[in-house]
């Protein structure tokens, strides 16, 4: 899986959500999020800053057991004007706590996958603060800019998510949805280096697989780093192709059935 230089990704994530914190001061707290329909923007900038301070006290305290998981969330201050500073605090934090010497120590990975914990939680940190980050600029009609590079990485990150042995264990459902036969597909970025762009995806009857590859496949879709990245996160529909510049070749309903039933739970 591609992964991102680690002072890049602390960087981005403290970046990401100054840009959040930003776009929802231009919403306002009551403002609702087209794209997590359940939420306000007070909902989105609790959920991102009291998930950031959570994280960042895993990964200070080197926590390998989940029975002693932090069980305190932070407190959102009540006055929006606020807000900005908490998250940036919150950002800081968590940056700060995924530093060189915490990248390989031994912290709990709720994947369950190989990846050292705190390497799993900078990349969900990430995820978080862009993710949300486009949330929120929707809510507040504004643009989001997301570099291929970090788009590029974090759709690996999903994908790792998707077939991991915790999604199997959490949304049997969804794990069982997208197993098949073979199926096979290609998501191809346009604007990315060829092998840091290309992600190869097979249904087989175990569970679904992935790998970083470009291969024939029953279906291809191609565009963006970031629009693939919000295609699979459930932010731009796929057949959109005004918003996301994405071209699907093959089989569509191969690939719409793959995102119809690999929503995360939250948002």
């Amino acid at each position: 899986m591609t992964e991102l230089n680690a002072e890049l990704a602390r960087r981005a994530i403290v970046e990401h959500t100054r840009r959040l914190a930003e776009s929802a001061a231009a919403a306002g707290p009551d403002a609702a999020v087209p794209t997590a329909t359940e939420w306000t923007i007070t909902d989105l900038v609790a959920h991102v800053g009291q998930t950031q301070h959570w994280v960042a006290e895993i990964i200070e305290r080197r926590i390998t057991d989940p029975t002693q998981l932090p069980t305190q969330m932070a407190v959102l201050p009540a006055d929006p004007r606020e807000w900005q500073a908490w998250l940036s605090e919150s950002a800081q934090r968590v940056a700060s706590a995924c530093s060189d010497d915490a990248l390989d120590a031994p912290v709990f990975n709720p994947a369950g996958d190989e990846r050292p914990g705190t390497r799993f939680w900078m990349s969900s940190m990430l995820n978080e603060a862009v993710v949300h980050g486009f949330d929120a600029a929707d809510a507040a009609d504004r643009p989001a800019d997301i570099d291929a590079d970090i788009a590029a990485a974090l759709i690996g990150n999903h994908l790792a998510m998707l077939t991991s042995p915790t999604w199997e264990m959490q949304r049997p459902a969804s794990a069982h949805a997208i197993r098949g036969t073979g199926q096979t597909l290609q998501w191809l970025a346009t604007d990315t280096a060829d092998d840091a762009g290309a992600w190869f995806v097979e249904r087989r009857p175990d569970g679904a697989t992935w790998q970083p590859a470009t291969r024939q496949a029953d279906v291809t879709v191609t565009g963006p780093a970031r629009s693939l990245l919000l295609t699979l996160t459930r932010r731009l529909p796929l057949t959109d192709r005004k918003a996301t510049d994405i071209s699907v070749d093959g089989d569509a309903d191969l690939a719409q059935h793959w995102l119809d039933n690999t929503a995360h739970v939250s948002g």
